[in-house]
């Protein structure tokens, strides 16, 4: 949000500089994020003087150059060559002498300098209008009037004016806060509170406001009245919309808006004055002489003033007249009923709109304007006719109009003030120091809280409606606490904690080792939102479309469910990143995902990887390696072996997930499912390369982790290992082999491996060979040959048997 120094004088007489009121602000709880120089022009005109041309003469050696003789307030003239067509003697212009920086409209600053051109010297530069970013003519040089003085500086002629622009970090629940009128309310608190300056607040009147006939009634009918709070309006005839006055428009560019016509420009000038969204109707487009406020059907087609075409839903408010929708209502205006350069009547609507209602249809139809964002963190719905009042005064005064009609009120549920008790002992305790009294309720009055009663046990106050986050004694004494200043609070010489445990933490110690783990392998760590886009589950899981777990209120259309899988944003994570030439990456995160099953719903913890790119940058020691499946393989049999888990069961994956994977289970209960993700999906993330993604169940791995994840002794007898050649069919696979062995030789078996894979037609058709290692030992006793012999006997013969292996020698 951006705030003006200038603007807020108007409302209050202090003398502190721009960065003092920052860090007052700051103090407060309004965060100055940074403070910006403005000046009404590019540059300021520093420097630049208004001359008068004295003589000019064609350029010996240049035929569409001329060489003046320019007076600019010394007893010399300047010599500056000129290549505009229209200087002529006599002309009052504007100089730009040796050394000063000039600030064109496009392009780059650059300062001018004694030169020669075409041999003539030159001691300055005659400006066009948009070389000093007055406008964007440059047909010539500007030709000042007569009445501008030689010598005087044209910042001056042009009254160029500079201010200092607030950006603050306005935070949700500070809607008060959005508008010059309520950050001056809180800097005059704060000077009050800590500066024994007691400054009142110079709020505009509006007591001059008056009916000068009723020729222009408007009836109102509003019929959803929760969402419509209050809507206020009037009617002014026979304006002229024509070009904003300089003071207006400086006001808004400051700000960063742009200015459109004195109606509009007013509308704009009172929000960010006070915090009051206004809306200008062109009175006669509307049909039937009749406002209505209500929601349409579904799917009804409005057209934008952009001239775009959106389907409104069922609980989108409107703003119609007899026939047809004119207006998003607190969004977005309509195609015809907007103030035009031929309006000569309007319709002045300051209303109070539901939040939940503004937020809902901003985010959807993703229309977001100044109207809604005010409207979305909440109005005074008592400010309405304020206003409305201070903004057709301006009407009148800067369009030339008059009002026609009483003030429309529909307010069907007034909104009180809320009464708030707060006792002395309660804001002590929750400050953690005293507070004196007379300094709380100076603040509290500083901040027009009304006090309803007051003495030594508690204060009860009034609540501005304003103040639409303040309704308890918690909201009070954060009021008080913000003015006071946090920094007062004294920082205590002990920290008093009651002891904490946990009854059961091997999840959360499973976790930190299996993430030092990783971490050691080179990856990175990532927390992600817990909330998603549903788009992508319905299109990837439409079984799942049920499952969703939908949020009843979002500010953000991509951001309305909870994740049903960490897949998708970690997929965002690695668009964002390779968006920023980073593509080689290796990343895990631990989180939880979300589904509802009838009327209950479910948390399920996770670990993911995902892995792109290439595993092994190029160096001098090597060609870069790019990851692949097995490298994921490998981190993920990494982390079950760091469980206690070596033996699984593994199921090929084909889904809409993974285009080649597995899934790892120990029994009925699946442990991880892994390979590479499929690249359809990759694509519409706009991701270039592979991506292998890894998923475990963590509340699975955690229950089997702790039945097998125990120390074991080493054992005291040596390992035997033998190898095998197998000669076996394509198909089979080397968890066939590992299976049907540690199946048969029970616990002599420790470990199998696979260190060679061989394929050659020489084998036969459809043949390859499989060299295998076996590990053997007895934690009992040291085996014997015989032993050993009897278990290769008889896993051979159940090769033989069961897969048809042929055992090479």
């Amino acid at each position: 949000m951006k705030i003006s120094y200038n603007w807020l004088k108007d409302y209050l007489d202090f003398n502190a500089t721009a960065e003092e009121v920052g860090d007052m602000l700051t103090s407060v709880g309004l965060e100055v994020e940074g403070i910006e120089k403005w000046e009404s022009v590019k540059g300021g005109l520093e420097g630049l003087k208004i001359g008068l041309v004295k003589s000019v003469e064609k350029h010996a050696d240049a035929d569409k150059l001329s060489v003046t003789k320019v007076n600019v307030g010394g007893n010399e003239d300047l010599q500056i060559v000129c290549g505009a067509p229209n200087v002529s003697a006599g002309q009052k212009v504007i100089v730009a002498t040796d050394g000063v920086i000039i600030h064109p409209l496009v392009g780059e600053s650059f300062k001018i300098k004694k030169t020669k051109i075409r041999g003539a010297e030159s001691n300055g530069m005659i400006c066009a209008q948009d070389e000093i970013g007055l406008g964007n003519d440059h047909a010539g040089i500007m030709v000042l009037n007569e009445n501008a003085v030689v010598g005087s500086l044209a910042k001056d002629y042009f009254n160029v004016t500079s201010d200092y622009i607030f950006e603050i970090g306005l935070t949700p629940n500070r809607g008060d806060a959005m508008n010059h009128i309520g950050v001056a309310r809180d800097l005059a608190a704060y000077l009050k509170s800590n500066k024994n300056e007691n400054k009142s607040l110079k709020i505009p009147y509006t007591k001059s406001f008056s009916v000068h006939d009723h020729d222009l009634p408007i009836e109102v009918v509003v019929e959803n009245a929760e969402a419509c709070i209050r809507y206020s309006a009037v009617t002014i005839s026979n304006i002229t919309v024509k070009e904003s006055p300089d003071w207006l428009k400086q006001k808004l560019n400051s700000i960063g808006l742009k200015p459109i016509n004195n109606i509009v420009d007013i509308t704009n000038f009172v929000m960010w004055e006070c915090g009051q969204p206004l809306h200008a109707f062109d009175a006669d487009e509307i049909a039937g002489r009749k406002v209505i406020v209500k929601t349409v059907s579904d799917g009804t087609v409005f057209k934008t003033l952009d001239e775009k075409e959106i389907k409104l839903a069922a609980n989108d408010l409107m703003i119609c007249n007899a026939e047809a929708g004119m207006c998003i209502a607190g969004v977005y205006g309509g195609i015809n009923s907007g103030v035009k350069n031929s309006t000569q009547n309007i319709f002045l609507e300051s209303a109070c709109f539901h939040p939940t209602f503004i937020r809902r249809t901003s985010t959807r139809h993703k229309l977001r304007t100044d109207a809604a964002t005010h409207f979305e963190k909440g109005t005074d719905p008592n400010g309405t006719l304020y206003a409305l009042q201070r903004a057709a005064l301006l009407i009148c005064e800067l369009g030339g109009g008059k009002i026609s009609s009483e003030v429309i009120d529909v307010y069907p549920l007034k909104v009180s003030e809320k009464i708030i008790s707060l006792t002395w002992e309660k804001l002590n305790r929750i400050a953690g120091t005293a507070i004196p009294v007379e300094d709380a309720k100076n603040i509290v009055e500083a901040l027009q809280f009304k006090i309803i009663d007051v003495d030594e046990k508690q204060i009860t106050v009034a609540s501005p409606t304003y103040k639409t986050d303040v309704s308890l004694p918690e909201d009070l004494i954060e009021e008080i606490l913000r003015i006071y200043g946090f920094e007062k609070i004294p920082v205590p010489a002990s920290v008093h904690s009651s002891i904490s445990y946990a009854v059961d933490d091997k999840k959360e110690l499973l976790q930190e080792q299996i993430a030092t783990m990783i971490a050691g392998s080179g990856f990175h760590e990532v927390i992600n939102n817990s909330i998603s886009n549903s788009k992508y589950h319905e299109d990837y899981f439409p079984e799942l479309k049920d499952s969703l777990v939908k949020l009843l209120s979002f500010s953000n259309v991509g951001l309305d469910s909870m994740r049903t899988t960490m897949l998708f944003p970690a997929l965002e994570v690695i668009r964002h990143n390779h968006n920023r030439k980073i593509v080689d990456l290796k990343l895990f995160e631990f989180g939880k995902t979300y589904l509802r099953s009838s009327e209950k719903y479910l948390e399920q913890s996770n670990l993911i990887l995902l892995v792109t790119g290439n595993k092994q940058s190029e160096s001098w020691q090597g060609k870069e390696q790019a990851v692949d499946f097995y490298f994921l393989k490998g981190m993920v049999e990494m982390i079950l072996k760091k469980c206690g888990i070596t033996r699984f069961t593994s199921t090929e994956l084909n889904n809409a997930i993974w285009q080649q994977g597995l899934s790892y289970s120990l029994g009925k209960n699946e442990l991880v499912s892994f390979g590479m993700v499929q690249q359809k999906m990759v694509a519409e993330f706009d991701i270039k390369k592979e991506v292998y993604y890894a998923a475990f169940d963590f509340d699975m791995l955690t229950k089997v982790a702790s039945r097998y994840n125990n120390y074991k002794e080493p054992s005291k007898f040596p390992a035997v290992r033998r190898d095998l050649a197998l000669v076996i069919d394509k198909r089979i696979s080397f968890d066939e082999i590992e299976t049907l062995a540690l199946k048969q030789t029970k616990n002599l078996l420790q470990k199998v491996n696979l260190f060679d894979v061989y394929e050659d037609e020489k084998l036969g058709e459809g043949k390859k060979s499989y060299a295998v290692s076996f590990h053997f030992n007895d934690e009992t006793k040291t085996l014997t040959e015989k032993e050993v012999e009897s278990a290769m006997q008889k896993l051979v013969s159940t090769f033989e048997k069961d897969l048809g292996a042929v055992i090479r020698s």
